[in-house]
Protein backbone atom coordinates (compact mmCIF):
# COMPACT_ATOMS: atom_id res chain seq x y z
CA UNK A 1 0.00 0.00 0.00
CA UNK A 2 1.33 3.49 -0.82
CA UNK A 3 2.56 5.59 2.10
CA UNK A 4 0.18 8.51 2.58
CA UNK A 5 0.30 11.00 5.42
CA UNK A 6 -2.96 12.35 6.78
CA UNK A 7 -3.98 15.78 5.49
CA UNK A 8 -6.89 17.94 6.73
CA UNK A 9 -7.98 18.53 3.12
CA UNK A 10 -9.05 14.87 2.85
CA UNK A 11 -12.41 15.95 4.33
CA UNK A 12 -14.60 18.84 3.11
CA UNK A 13 -13.33 22.27 4.17
CA UNK A 14 -16.24 22.97 6.52
CA UNK A 15 -15.63 19.79 8.56
CA UNK A 16 -13.10 19.10 11.30
CA UNK A 17 -11.80 15.68 12.30
CA UNK A 18 -11.71 15.28 16.07
CA UNK A 19 -10.33 11.75 16.10
CA UNK A 20 -9.12 9.24 13.55
CA UNK A 21 -7.64 5.76 13.40
CA UNK A 22 -6.25 3.69 10.57
CA UNK A 23 -8.22 0.75 9.24
CA UNK A 24 -6.72 -2.38 7.76
CA UNK A 25 -7.81 -4.52 4.84
CA UNK A 26 -7.36 -2.32 1.78
CA UNK A 27 -4.60 -2.91 -0.79
CA UNK A 28 -4.87 0.17 -2.97
CA UNK A 29 -5.36 3.14 -0.62
CA UNK A 30 -4.93 3.91 3.08
CA UNK A 31 -8.21 4.16 4.98
CA UNK A 32 -9.14 5.99 8.19
CA UNK A 33 -12.19 5.88 10.43
CA UNK A 34 -12.85 9.48 11.47
CA UNK A 35 -15.08 11.20 14.03
CA UNK A 36 -16.14 14.61 12.73
CA UNK A 37 -16.88 17.71 14.78
CA UNK A 38 -20.65 17.18 14.47
CA UNK A 39 -20.42 13.64 15.82
CA UNK A 40 -20.75 11.95 12.43
CA UNK A 41 -18.46 9.00 11.80
CA UNK A 42 -17.03 8.60 8.30
CA UNK A 43 -14.50 6.52 6.41
CA UNK A 44 -11.84 8.40 4.45
CA UNK A 45 -9.80 6.80 1.65
CA UNK A 46 -6.92 8.86 0.35
CA UNK A 47 -4.08 9.05 -2.12
CA UNK A 48 -0.71 10.76 -2.17
CA UNK A 49 -1.41 12.10 -5.67
CA UNK A 50 -4.28 13.50 -7.66
CA UNK A 51 -6.69 10.58 -7.98
CA UNK A 52 -9.86 12.45 -8.84
CA UNK A 53 -10.80 10.06 -11.67
CA UNK A 54 -10.25 7.00 -9.50
CA UNK A 55 -12.37 8.28 -6.61
CA UNK A 56 -15.06 9.61 -8.96
CA UNK A 57 -15.28 6.14 -10.53
CA UNK A 58 -15.60 4.56 -7.09
CA UNK A 59 -18.40 6.96 -6.15
CA UNK A 60 -20.22 6.25 -9.42
CA UNK A 61 -19.84 2.52 -8.91
CA UNK A 62 -21.27 2.63 -5.39
CA UNK A 63 -24.26 4.61 -6.59
CA UNK A 64 -24.82 2.31 -9.59
CA UNK A 65 -24.72 -0.81 -7.42
CA UNK A 66 -27.33 0.71 -5.13
CA UNK A 67 -29.61 2.19 -7.79
CA UNK A 68 -29.44 -0.49 -10.51
CA UNK A 69 -28.23 -3.50 -8.58
CA UNK A 70 -30.25 -3.08 -5.40
CA UNK A 71 -27.21 -3.60 -3.19
CA UNK A 72 -26.57 -1.76 0.06
CA UNK A 73 -23.50 0.44 -0.34
CA UNK A 74 -22.05 3.21 1.85
CA UNK A 75 -23.40 6.66 1.06
CA UNK A 76 -20.89 8.91 -0.68
CA UNK A 77 -20.40 12.10 1.35
CA UNK A 78 -17.65 13.84 -0.61
CA UNK A 79 -15.22 13.21 -3.45
CA UNK A 80 -12.05 15.25 -3.81
CA UNK A 81 -8.89 15.12 -5.92
CA UNK A 82 -7.06 13.04 -3.29
CA UNK A 83 -9.82 11.40 -1.23
CA UNK A 84 -13.30 9.98 -1.00
CA UNK A 85 -15.40 10.30 2.16
CA UNK A 86 -18.00 7.61 2.82
CA UNK A 87 -20.64 6.79 5.37
CA UNK A 88 -19.12 4.59 8.09
CA UNK A 89 -20.79 1.21 8.40
CA UNK A 90 -20.26 -1.63 10.89
CA UNK A 91 -16.61 -2.64 11.26
CA UNK A 92 -17.50 -6.00 12.82
CA UNK A 93 -18.43 -8.49 10.10
CA UNK A 94 -21.12 -10.91 11.32
CA UNK A 95 -19.68 -14.42 11.16
CA UNK A 96 -23.03 -16.11 10.72
CA UNK A 97 -24.53 -18.26 8.01
CA UNK A 98 -27.53 -15.92 7.94
CA UNK A 99 -25.33 -12.97 6.98
CA UNK A 100 -23.51 -14.81 4.22
CA UNK A 101 -26.69 -16.35 2.86
CA UNK A 102 -28.16 -12.86 2.64
CA UNK A 103 -25.02 -11.65 0.81
CA UNK A 104 -25.37 -14.54 -1.66
CA UNK A 105 -29.02 -13.74 -2.30
CA UNK A 106 -28.28 -10.04 -2.84
CA UNK A 107 -25.43 -10.72 -5.30
CA UNK A 108 -27.52 -13.21 -7.28
CA UNK A 109 -30.51 -10.86 -7.48
CA UNK A 110 -28.28 -8.10 -8.84
CA UNK A 111 -26.85 -10.42 -11.48
CA UNK A 112 -30.29 -11.77 -12.39
CA UNK A 113 -32.02 -8.41 -12.79
CA UNK A 114 -29.47 -6.33 -14.73
CA UNK A 115 -28.89 -8.10 -18.04
CA UNK A 116 -27.36 -6.07 -20.87
CA UNK A 117 -26.90 -6.57 -24.61
CA UNK A 118 -23.22 -5.59 -24.57
CA UNK A 119 -20.18 -6.14 -22.40
CA UNK A 120 -18.39 -3.08 -21.06
CA UNK A 121 -19.32 0.23 -19.47
CA UNK A 122 -19.92 3.85 -20.41
CA UNK A 123 -16.32 4.72 -19.57
CA UNK A 124 -13.11 3.07 -18.44
CA UNK A 125 -12.68 2.60 -14.70
CA UNK A 126 -10.20 1.29 -12.17
CA UNK A 127 -9.39 -1.98 -10.46
CA UNK A 128 -7.29 -0.97 -7.49
CA UNK A 129 -4.81 1.61 -8.78
CA UNK A 130 -4.71 0.27 -12.34
CA UNK A 131 -7.03 1.26 -15.21
CA UNK A 132 -9.87 -1.08 -16.09
CA UNK A 133 -10.73 -1.02 -19.79
CA UNK A 134 -14.45 -1.19 -20.57
CA UNK A 135 -15.03 -0.78 -24.34
CA UNK A 136 -18.48 -1.85 -25.48
CA UNK A 137 -18.10 -5.35 -26.96
CA UNK A 138 -20.66 -7.86 -28.22
CA UNK A 139 -18.54 -10.98 -27.62
CA UNK A 140 -18.08 -11.98 -23.98
CA UNK A 141 -15.05 -14.18 -24.58
CA UNK A 142 -13.32 -11.44 -26.52
CA UNK A 143 -14.18 -8.85 -23.89
CA UNK A 144 -12.77 -10.99 -21.07
CA UNK A 145 -9.67 -11.99 -23.01
CA UNK A 146 -8.68 -8.54 -24.24
CA UNK A 147 -9.82 -6.31 -21.38
CA UNK A 148 -9.59 -8.52 -18.29
CA UNK A 149 -6.55 -10.73 -19.03
CA UNK A 150 -4.30 -9.75 -21.95
CA UNK A 151 -4.32 -6.07 -21.00
CA UNK A 152 -2.09 -6.97 -18.01
CA UNK A 153 0.65 -8.73 -20.00
CA UNK A 154 2.39 -5.45 -20.81
CA UNK A 155 2.42 -4.22 -17.21
CA UNK A 156 6.02 -3.93 -15.93
CA UNK A 157 5.59 -6.19 -12.90
CA UNK A 158 3.89 -8.86 -15.01
CA UNK A 159 6.65 -8.75 -17.62
CA UNK A 160 9.22 -9.11 -14.84
CA UNK A 161 7.47 -12.05 -13.18
CA UNK A 162 6.33 -14.07 -16.21
CA UNK A 163 8.66 -15.06 -19.03
CA UNK A 164 7.79 -15.14 -22.72
CA UNK A 165 6.64 -18.77 -22.53
CA UNK A 166 4.28 -17.95 -19.66
CA UNK A 167 2.80 -14.99 -21.50
CA UNK A 168 2.35 -17.12 -24.64
CA UNK A 169 0.58 -19.69 -22.48
CA UNK A 170 -1.85 -17.05 -21.25
CA UNK A 171 -2.52 -16.03 -24.85
CA UNK A 172 -3.29 -19.66 -25.70
CA UNK A 173 -5.67 -19.87 -22.73
CA UNK A 174 -7.48 -16.80 -24.01
CA UNK A 175 -7.78 -18.35 -27.47
CA UNK A 176 -9.37 -21.42 -25.85
CA UNK A 177 -11.83 -19.48 -23.67
CA UNK A 178 -14.90 -20.48 -25.73
CA UNK A 179 -14.02 -24.11 -24.97
CA UNK A 180 -13.22 -23.49 -21.31
CA UNK A 181 -16.02 -21.28 -19.98
CA UNK A 182 -19.59 -20.66 -21.15
CA UNK A 183 -20.78 -17.26 -22.31
CA UNK A 184 -23.55 -16.57 -19.80
CA UNK A 185 -24.34 -13.07 -21.07
CA UNK A 186 -23.62 -9.65 -19.63
CA UNK A 187 -25.06 -8.26 -16.41
CA UNK A 188 -24.07 -5.61 -13.90
CA UNK A 189 -21.12 -6.82 -11.84
CA UNK A 190 -19.39 -5.45 -8.77
CA UNK A 191 -16.04 -6.25 -10.37
CA UNK A 192 -13.98 -6.60 -7.18
CA UNK A 193 -16.26 -8.71 -5.02
CA UNK A 194 -14.30 -10.52 -2.34
CA UNK A 195 -14.55 -11.04 1.40
CA UNK A 196 -12.89 -7.75 2.39
CA UNK A 197 -15.32 -5.79 0.24
CA UNK A 198 -18.37 -7.14 2.05
CA UNK A 199 -19.27 -5.55 5.40
CA UNK A 200 -22.48 -4.98 7.38
CA UNK A 201 -24.77 -2.00 7.77
CA UNK A 202 -26.31 -0.92 11.06
CA UNK A 203 -29.04 -3.56 10.74
CA UNK A 204 -26.56 -6.38 10.19
CA UNK A 205 -27.36 -6.71 6.49
CA UNK A 206 -24.54 -7.06 3.92
CA UNK A 207 -23.12 -3.95 2.28
CA UNK A 208 -20.66 -3.88 -0.61
CA UNK A 209 -17.55 -1.71 -1.01
CA UNK A 210 -14.84 -0.76 -3.54
CA UNK A 211 -16.52 -1.65 -6.85
CA UNK A 212 -15.02 -1.83 -10.33
CA UNK A 213 -18.34 -1.99 -12.15
CA UNK A 214 -19.04 -3.14 -15.67
CA UNK A 215 -21.47 -5.29 -17.59
CA UNK A 216 -19.83 -8.67 -17.92
CA UNK A 217 -20.18 -12.29 -16.78
CA UNK A 218 -21.69 -12.68 -13.32
CA UNK A 219 -19.33 -15.62 -12.81
CA UNK A 220 -16.40 -13.19 -12.50
CA UNK A 221 -17.84 -11.95 -9.19
CA UNK A 222 -18.55 -15.52 -8.09
CA UNK A 223 -15.03 -16.62 -9.03
CA UNK A 224 -13.41 -13.88 -6.99
CA UNK A 225 -15.56 -14.68 -3.96
CA UNK A 226 -14.56 -18.34 -4.22
CA UNK A 227 -10.88 -18.01 -5.05
CA UNK A 228 -9.99 -15.19 -2.67
CA UNK A 229 -10.98 -17.41 0.26
CA UNK A 230 -12.73 -16.89 3.57
CA UNK A 231 -16.28 -17.00 2.17
CA UNK A 232 -18.41 -19.84 3.60
CA UNK A 233 -20.15 -22.34 1.36
CA UNK A 234 -23.56 -21.04 2.40
CA UNK A 235 -22.91 -17.90 0.31
CA UNK A 236 -22.66 -19.98 -2.86
CA UNK A 237 -25.58 -22.23 -1.87
CA UNK A 238 -27.77 -19.17 -1.33
CA UNK A 239 -26.55 -17.58 -4.57
CA UNK A 240 -27.54 -20.71 -6.52
CA UNK A 241 -31.04 -20.62 -5.00
CA UNK A 242 -31.66 -17.36 -6.85
CA UNK A 243 -29.37 -17.78 -9.86
CA UNK A 244 -28.39 -21.40 -10.57
CA UNK A 245 -24.69 -22.08 -11.13
CA UNK A 246 -23.24 -24.23 -13.92
CA UNK A 247 -22.34 -27.77 -12.91
CA UNK A 248 -18.63 -27.02 -13.50
CA UNK A 249 -18.72 -23.56 -11.96
CA UNK A 250 -15.81 -24.24 -9.60
CA UNK A 251 -13.53 -25.16 -12.49
CA UNK A 252 -14.71 -22.13 -14.44
CA UNK A 253 -13.96 -19.99 -11.39
CA UNK A 254 -10.32 -21.09 -11.41
CA UNK A 255 -9.97 -19.95 -15.01
CA UNK A 256 -11.83 -16.66 -14.57
CA UNK A 257 -9.75 -15.84 -11.50
CA UNK A 258 -6.74 -15.46 -13.82
CA UNK A 259 -7.92 -11.88 -14.25
CA UNK A 260 -7.62 -11.17 -10.54
CA UNK A 261 -4.27 -12.95 -10.23
CA UNK A 262 -2.79 -10.84 -13.03
CA UNK A 263 -4.26 -7.65 -11.57
CA UNK A 264 -2.68 -8.39 -8.19
CA UNK A 265 0.63 -9.26 -9.82
CA UNK A 266 0.56 -6.06 -11.86
CA UNK A 267 -0.22 -4.05 -8.71
CA UNK A 268 2.71 -5.49 -6.77
CA UNK A 269 0.62 -7.18 -4.09
CA UNK A 270 3.14 -9.39 -2.23
CA UNK A 271 1.44 -12.79 -2.30
CA UNK A 272 4.05 -15.49 -3.12
CA UNK A 273 1.48 -17.95 -4.49
CA UNK A 274 0.33 -15.70 -7.35
CA UNK A 275 2.95 -16.71 -9.94
CA UNK A 276 2.85 -20.48 -9.16
CA UNK A 277 -0.96 -20.39 -9.41
CA UNK A 278 -0.82 -18.62 -12.77
CA UNK A 279 1.75 -21.13 -14.06
CA UNK A 280 -0.43 -24.03 -12.92
CA UNK A 281 -3.42 -22.58 -14.81
CA UNK A 282 -1.24 -22.29 -17.91
CA UNK A 283 -0.08 -25.90 -17.55
CA UNK A 284 -3.63 -27.22 -17.24
CA UNK A 285 -5.60 -25.01 -19.63
CA UNK A 286 -3.26 -23.54 -22.27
Amino acid sequence: MPEVEWSPDFVPGDRTVRRRRSLTGGFASPVWLCDLDDGQQVVVKASSRDSAELFAAEAEGLEVLAELGGLRTPRVIAVGPRSIVLEALDLELPQTDEFWRSAGHHAARMHSSTSHDLFGWERDGWLGLLPQRNPWTSDGHRFFAENRVLRYLGEPRVEAALDAADRSGIERMCARLPELVPDTGACLTHGDMWRNNVIADSTGQPAFLDPAVSYTWAEIDVAHMLCSGGVPECFFDAYAEVRPLHGDWREHARILNLRQLLAMLASGIPIPSIVPTICELIRVYA
